[in-house]
């Protein structure tokens, strides 16, 4: 081979080696996405086989739409990668898991659940990791600087739930956890209920995971009086349970008008919900299109209940992508209910994530790049399942105990043939009744 020729040759392949180095070792042209930018592993948690409250469908759906935006070649290149932990309802297993987070170097938390906010939130803030759209059950993911709620949590619910009950109920009986958390929401209630000048509900502390509730049913049952009287429980997933007990109560002795008696109208809420001539109600979380098909739906006791929650009904058009997503890859996973407010949650908080993580257009994402991204303004459009979504200063509600609430906005939905639908059109902003709870 000739001096010429073999200096070509070597001239070739130097070429050819620095061009794959560019492809392949440094990932992607400039400007050009593809699969080899940084995974990003986040960690969703969530009780599961504990004797109260249980959200299997929340890690569930963080699985789901893993498997979904990976089959769409990731979050703008970024293979997402989902960790799944069971916090088992306890305080211990809630800081198990956000230790395991920090271990794990998760750039955030998504769309989980815990009622155990300050043993999961030091751990978390300690690292710097967000803790995003969580499912509002707790004060501090209302407190901490790193969380980022997608909805107004509890305190949204219930005190919006006073509001709705104030129409229709004459006096009120709330059940309730007998926990910290639970401490918080007769407070809640009154403030929508004195919204229409409305005397306060009869406060019942009732033990969270019970196996049944009849004292606290007959005592409900007797302080909402049988002329326009209302029961309203808030008890997690041992709502069903309470009921069930409210419904086997024998009749009084006065006959108490029976189970199923005529609505008192409302604002067009049908007929139902009764038992011994009194409407129960409750708030999404506590009692969702789910419970209400196991009990029975059309023929549930939940028939004719009001209930208060953040999103639209499962049967809104909104819920479409979420629906053609668990279509398509929750496969035979039974815990991904459409309807249920867990999965909802869910589907919303990694909404937010993929949002944040596309406007940051970077080969890396740190813990650090998304909380800057949404303390600085970064806007989400939630398709109509909330309003517009910010975490600057100025959308924060500022409510003592709640002053990171920007999603002030609820729905008021009644059960009606076995189907929670809306009682009034759109959403109802609830953030002047926040504001006004002690």
């Amino acid at each position: 081979m000739t001096g010429r020729r073999l200096t070509s040759l070597l001239a070739y392949v130097t070429t050819a080696t620095a061009g794959a180095s560019l492809l392949t070792g440094c990932g992607v042209l400039p400007g050009t996405t593809g699969g080899s930018r940084e995974p990003i592993t986040v960690m969703t948690w969530a009780p599961d086989q504990t004797r109260a409250t249980n959200m299997p469908g929340m890690p569930a759906m963080a699985q789901t739409f893993a498997r979904w935006v990976n089959s769409q070649g990731g979050i703008e290149g970024h293979e997402l990668r989902v960790l799944t932990c069971n916090e088992h309802n306890t305080a211990t297993g809630a800081a198990d898991c956000a230790r395991r987070a920090v271990r794990e170097k998760v750039v955030a938390v998504v769309g989980s659940y815990s009622q155990h906010g300050r043993a999961f939130m030091a751990p978390l803030e300690a690292a710097g990791i967000p803790y995003i759209g969580g499912y509002g059950i707790s004060e501090d993911e209302f407190t901490s600087p790193l969380s980022y709620p997608v909805n107004g949590g509890q305190a949204s619910l219930v005190a919006g739930h006073g509001m709705q009950l104030a129409a229709s109920c004459r006096a009120v009986s709330l059940v309730r956890p007998d926990t910290l958390a639970g401490d918080k929401l007769p407070e809640l209630l009154n403030s929508g209920l004195r919204k229409a000048s409305h005397r306060g509900a009869v406060d019942i502390p009732a033990v969270e995971d019970a196996a049944e509730y009849t004292e606290s049913a007959s005592r409900a049952r007797e302080e909402a009086g049988d002329e326009k009287g209302c029961v309203t429980a808030v008890l997690g997933e041992r709502t069903q349970t309470f009921f069930d007990s409210f419904r086997r109560l024998p009749e009084r002795a006065d006959g108490g008008g029976g189970d199923g008696g005529a609505a008192d109208g409302g604002e067009g809420d049908g007929s139902g919900g009764r038992a011994d001539g009194v409407r129960i109600s409750s708030v999404l979380g506590s009692v969702g299109q789910p419970v209400i098909d196991r009990t029975g739906g059309a023929h549930s006791p939940f028939e004719g209940a009001f209930v208060t929650g953040w999103y639209p009904e499962a049967s809104d058009r909104s819920w479409a992508p979420m629906r053609k997503v668990v279509q398509d890859h929750a496969f035979a996973d039974n815990r991904v209910d459409p309807a249920d407010t867990g999965v909802q949650t869910t589907w919303i908080a990694y909404t937010v994530l993929k949002e944040v993580v596309a406007s940051l257009d970077s080969d890396e994402i740190t813990a650090t790049q998304i909380a800057y991204a949404l303390d600085r303004g970064a806007r989400i459009d939630t398709g109509g399942l909330t309003p517009a979504l910010r975490w600057k200063y100025e959308d924060l509600l500022g409510a003592p105990g709640f002053p990171r609430i920007i999603n002030r906005e609820v729905t008021f939905q009644v059960v009606r043939e076995g189907r929670l639908v809306a009682q009034r059109p759109g959403f109802v902003d609830v953030g002047e009744t926040v504001l006004s709870a002690p």
